[in-house]
């Protein structure tokens, strides 16, 4: 046993206390979350199974990491624990049946709540003022960084209403993503290496000797647990208190639900997960507490965690591996886009081998080399990507990468012409795999939406030699595709049911798909409005196209390069052969001035009306929709599963409406919103 066991024991020891000071300290972590969880859960194994091998000092038995000598120490009026982890239902269900256990009977309740990917504080209040500031630190000892909370403006420095004579307060600093991006753009801009992720970035922010820094980089709280309380209300649940809390003026998270049972608890967490990337601050997870503080109570405490709450962790969205080396492709305007290619990991849910670089300059702004060690980071359903290098582990040989000088598709120059940051394929339609990328892009369903024309479609008919183009796909014939392996009559008429709805798209998606240079689906959007026809728009000055709100001299240019050349008219007047819709019908008795300065966002799905046709609606009525929540903004639009947006309109007072009360605004305009 002994020396085997002993010896693997002390390495995972090693291991944990290195990672957890670069990690906690340095803000340098080398290794994924996730790796260090399975060393940490193989050591917890290990000594459990071997009680007589732990140690005092074994990181299994001490919480977070030791607090560093750059700030003051603090001792905790009550220990900060971590938590227990599940990763499934059946470890909710196991958890479960451990408090059934305990109190003889299952909990009355849970609090579900969610864990937010940031650095965990206590703020501590006398008399409804803000005298301390500590982080988590070992859990019993943190450091002290008043001067830091006191700069977050999300974090009151008196509190409102009547507030106890003391209190201690636990949450979670946190970045959020639109501020984080903004900060790693300045990173760029002075020449400073960006940071790997929010969470990195928001512990850098509170770990500042000069507060105005923390001021400056905007890190926010969320307030998830009342510590330590004298005077006050006499409080029953955790839900409860958390809403006391926010009366007193502290920020708490809107997605706190309360259940009565387990089942309820899974189908919060599955939610969740489902619309984890639509919030605007990472979230790795959701915490579950017995709700009643009576039965907390009664629960307690282990060593190292409370036994009434439990951290369901999400599959990691960040893992690290090896760069095995650096590739090109070219889309459907000739872009040059580099990309990774990996040695396999599992990430986001699902098995990476490649993963977008972005362009030329963000491999060296990056400095992203051949052979390095990686973050490579998927979010949900986002192409997976290269966040930057773990530069700890270089080892010199690393090999610096550069742009291709010709096309590996076609031959012809790579180019990057003046002032832009995209290389480029010179090779025009010649370049098969442009045309490749094109007719994909036509077909999708941001274009023309035609179903069962992927990438595996296109590949055979462009092998096949039955399309060279998007308008050949309007003359494609059934007997044509029925010889093919594996397309059978279900199949071909699915496709040939899915050209013909295609004939019918509103002009916008055609303009989308036609790949007009500068053209996404608002200008596009924009044009067929004013336009309503390609052929009014094709013959349009560049003047009159620039008189178009929201369009402008450059898009307008581009637009009339792509109306003057001749192969583009050619290719509309051969989609006209082909039966496409070239003009949209004018609105049929609708006010064009019935939404005039209302702006709308609208978050979730819409049952009777697509957000697409909503956001035409809305625009055909002269109002406006957009992707954010302000102040400005008229209300907002919730349909089914909504995402943060919703929790940030209730924030700031802007009114929300359900579909139903939508449409009767659309119906009857901005009256129905009174």
């Amino acid at each position: 046993m002994g020396k085997t066991i002993t010896a693997r024991i002390d390495e995972l020891r090693e291991r944990l206390r290195y990672h957890s000071y670069r990690y906690y300290v340095l803000v340098e972590p080398e290794i994924s979350d996730a790796d260090f969880d399975t060393m940490q859960r193989e050591l917890v194994s290990l000594e459990e199974a071997h009680p007589e091998l732990i140690t005092p000092d074994s990181p299994t038995q001490r919480v977070g990491a030791p607090p560093s000598e750059l700030f003051g120490s603090v001792t905790h009026r009550q220990r900060l624990f971590s938590l227990d982890n599940a990763e499934s239902t059946e470890d909710l269900e196991a958890w479960e049946a451990r408090l059934e256990r305990l109190l003889g009977r299952r909990p009355a309740g849970y609090a579900a709540e969610l864990k937010i990917d940031g650095l965990a504080v206590s703020l501590t209040y006398e008399a409804g003022v803000l005298v301390q500031g500590a982080t988590r630190g070992d859990g019993v000892t943190g450091e002290d960084i008043t001067q830091n909370m006191r700069a977050v403006a999300s974090i009151p420095l008196r509190l409102i209403g009547d507030p106890p004579a003391l209190m201690e307060v636990r949450g979670e600093v946190y970045m959020a993503l639109d501020v984080f991006d903004d900060l790693n753009r300045k990173q760029a801009e002075s020449g400073d290496r960006p940071f790997i992720n929010a969470r990195n970035a928001a512990v850098g922010a509170v770990r500042q000797k000069d507060p105005s820094i923390t001021a400056d980089r905007k890190v926010s709280i969320w307030v998830y647990q009342l510590g330590h309380m004298e005077g006050g209300p006499d409080l029953a649940s955790h839900s409860q208190t958390i809403e006391y809390l926010r009366s007193l003026g502290l920020r708490t998270n809107p997605e706190l639900t309360v259940t009565s049972d387990l089942a309820g608890v899974v189908k919060y967490v599955e939610s969740i997960e489902k619309r984890r990337n639509g919030f605007d601050y990472q979230t790795d997870g959701v915490v579950i507490k017995v709700d009643s503080l009576a039965d907390q109570s009664e629960l307690g405490f282990t060593s190292k965690a409370p036994r009434w709450a439990i951290a369901y962790k999400f599959a990691p969205e960040e893992q690290i591996t090896r760069l095995n080396g650096i590739e090109i492709n070219i889309g459907r305007t000739g872009r040059a886009t580099p990309f990774a290619v990996l040695e396999p990991v599992f990430v986001g849910g699902a098995n990476v081998g490649m993963a977008t670089l972005h362009n030329e300059d963000e491999v060296h702004r990056k400095d992203v080399r051949i052979g390095d060690q990686v973050v490579v980071r998927r979010a949900g359903d986002v192409i997976p990507e290269v966040v930057g290098p773990v530069t700890s582990v270089r080892t010199g040989e690393e090999v610096e990468w550069r742009m291709p000088t010709d096309c590996p598709f076609c031959g012809n120059p790579i180019v990057r012409p003046d002032g832009e940051k995209d290389a480029r394929c010179s090779g025009g339609l010649e370049c098969p795999q442009r045309v490749r990328e094109w007719l994909f892009h036509f077909a999708a369903r941001g274009a023309m939406d035609i179903e069962g024309m992927g990438y595996k479609t296109v590949d055979l008919l462009l092998s096949n030699g039955l399309i060279k183009g998007p308008a050949d796909i309007f003359f494609l014939e059934p007997d044509q595709l029925l010889e093919f392996e594996g397309w059978g009559e279900i199949s071909v008429n699915n496709l040939m049911a899915g050209i013909q709805e295609a004939r019918d798209r509103p002009i916008a998606r055609l303009l989308v798909g036609l790949g007009v240079r500068h053209v996404g689906g608002t200008v596009a959007r924009l044009l067929a409005k004013t336009f309503r026809s390609i052929d009014s728009l094709t013959e349009a000055t560049e003047g009159q196209i620039a008189e178009v709100e929201g369009v402008g001299p450059i898009i307008a240019a581009s637009v009339v390069e792509w109306a003057n050349d001749e192969a583009n008219r050619d290719l509309i007047e051969r989609l006209r052969l082909g039966g496409v819709r070239l003009e949209d019908p004018e609105p049929d008795g609708i006010d064009t001035s019935q939404l005039a300065g209302v702006t709308l966002v609208i978050t979730g799905s819409l049952e009777s009306i697509g957000r697409d046709a909503a956001k035409v609606a809305v625009e055909d009525r002269g109002g406006k929709v957009t992707s954010s929540v302000s102040k400005k903004t008229t209300a907002v639009v919730a349909g089914a599963a909504p995402g943060s947006k919703l929790g940030k309109a209730q924030d700031l007072g802007v009114p929300v409406v359900d579909e139903a009360k939508f449409l009767q605004l659309l119906e009857r305009g901005p009256e129905v919103l009174q």
